[in-house]
């Protein structure tokens, strides 16, 4: 937490004006969504553009909250230029993962930066798995432990397809998190194996659940 770095003031703010420009003007919202429809006919650019708009200020308020939360903590160990290859490489691999659930559904859209600050989010933990993390904002439990649950719980929300949540975005913005900071800082390997290993855990489970075709 503390003083927002530079970098991360770019994005909360590209994020905002985005978003609020969308807000405002619906043409724009309905052309940078993530719309399936508009992706197979060729709007590849959808994938990256929605992750800037959000449906509303709460859905903006929250994600930029979660980001402002654990951006420092990615900065401090990865820098800023890592930092922005977790973000945006975890936001195309959420919506790519969206995609390859969805793409025979024309009519699947989505929008948000909910799949990049996932991976920050998961980033953070792999980087520091002993913090505390407030369920509900009252109960502290391991970052750890909040991940891997979280990573479970979203597995059931794509397999139910519980509420109006992109859950597949979430999930594959947390791998995406998990995968690049392995790249970018190995040492975590032979500091934090066991978690590493915990956390893998609910990646193996949807990959077998997919070969299965039960999700």
């Amino acid at each position: 937490m503390g003083d927002l770095s530079l970098i991360t003031i770019i994005i909360i703010a590209v994020n905002i004006l985005v978003s609020f420009k969308g807000f405002k003007d619906r043409a724009f919202f309905e052309k940078y969504k993530f719309n399936v429809g508009d992706i197979n006919r060729g709007a590849k650019y959808q994938i990256f553009s929605s992750g800037f708009l959000h449906v509303d200020t709460s859905h903006l308020f929250v994600n930029m909250l979660t980001l402002y939360f654990f951006a420092n903590v990615v900065i401090y160990d990865l820098g800023s230029f890592g930092f922005v290859v977790v973000y945006l490489s975890s936001l195309i691999l959420g919506n790519l993962l969206s995609y390859y659930f969805h793409k025979n559904e024309s009519s699947y859209t989505a929008v948000g930066a909910s799949g990049a600050v996932m991976g920050i989010l998961y980033s953070a933990i792999l980087l520091r798995p002993d913090m505390m993390l407030g369920l509900f904002f009252i109960i502290p439990i391991p970052a750890y432990v909040f991940g891997i649950g979280y990573l479970l719980y979203t597995i059931y929300g794509m397999k139910r397809r519980l509420g109006n949540i992109g859950h597949d975005a979430h999930f594959g913005g947390a791998v995406g998190g998990y995968a690049l900071t392995l790249v970018l800082a190995p040492w975590i390997l032979q500091l934090h194996l066991l978690m590493v290993i915990l956390l893998a855990i609910p990646i193996v489970i949807l990959f077998v659940l997919q070969k299965m075709g039960k999700i």
